[in-house]
């Protein structure tokens, strides 16, 4: 579980990482727009674990945006200190890792839709005038 402090920087990491990629360094994407989707931050806020994700992309380009992003790993982190220099004493080492949630989910919506589950048919009563059980007298009531 995350303390109070690591949520906050995660967060505060997460805005500004997503402010430098969409204005500060948009010509080192080009036709991609890496989306961040999470940010992870160890407990001595030395390491983040950032987690990309490109919803509206081609088959195969996260892994060409992850190699993008990792190439130019030295700007990203400079433009981010730049961004954070006034709320964090120390810009934490940043790791990236590609999010490929969105398309698990998409395959598990394309596996479940093929599924052919037939109706569950109604059950015949067997016993049509059988008497309900009956509940236990939780109270003893002397007027009856």
């Amino acid at each position: 579980m995350e303390s109070k402090r690591q949520q906050k920087v995660s967060s505060l990491l997460q805005q500004e990482l997503a402010t430098v990629f969409q204005r500060d360094l948009p010509h080192l994407f080009p036709g991609l727009a890496p989306g961040i989707v999470g940010v992870r931050v160890s407990p001595d806020l030395g390491v983040a674990r950032v987690y990309l994700s490109q919803l509206l992309a081609r088959e195969g380009s996260g892994q060409e945006m992850l190699d993008l992003v990792e190439d130019n790993h030295k700007e990203i982190r400079q433009a981010l200190a730049k961004r954070i220099r006034q709320q964090l004493r120390i810009v934490p080492n940043l790791v990236f890792f590609l999010d490929d949630s969105a398309a698990y989910a998409a395959k598990m919506d394309q596996v479940l839709s093929q599924l052919d589950i037939p109706a569950a048919e109604p059950e015949a009563d067997d016993q049509p005038d059988a008497e309900a059980p009956k509940r236990p007298k939780l109270f003893t009531d002397d007027s009856e």
